[in-house]
């Protein structure tokens, strides 16, 4: 079964498209990686420094694969406190 991720992450205030600039190019490489069918970060309309980070694993054994790379960190300075709220869903 397929598996979705959507992790709501916000940044410092005015710090939105530093941040989405800065995460681009670990998209595009974490796009490559086998089974990621999609690995896109949305920005809000409304407000620019709340993003939602939108998955989608063929299975849950590629998922714990690119885990497993243990990439490090990106854009961290810029991350408002209290952290990513990621949320996992089953596709059938």
């Amino acid at each position: 079964m397929a598996i979705r991720i959507f992790v709501r992450m916000k940044t410092l205030p005015g710090k939105g498209a530093e941040f989405a600039k800065a995460r681009a190019p670990r998209h595009a490489e974490v796009r490559k990686d086998p089974g990621c069918e999609q690995f896109d970060l949305f920005q809000n309309a409304e407000d620019p420094d709340d993003f939602m980070l939108v998955e989608r694993w063929t299975d849950e054994e590629k998922l714990n694969a690119h885990y497993a790379l243990k990439r490090p960190p990106i854009a961290q300075d810029l991350r408002a406190p209290g952290g990513a709220q990621p949320e996992r869903y089953v596709v059938d």
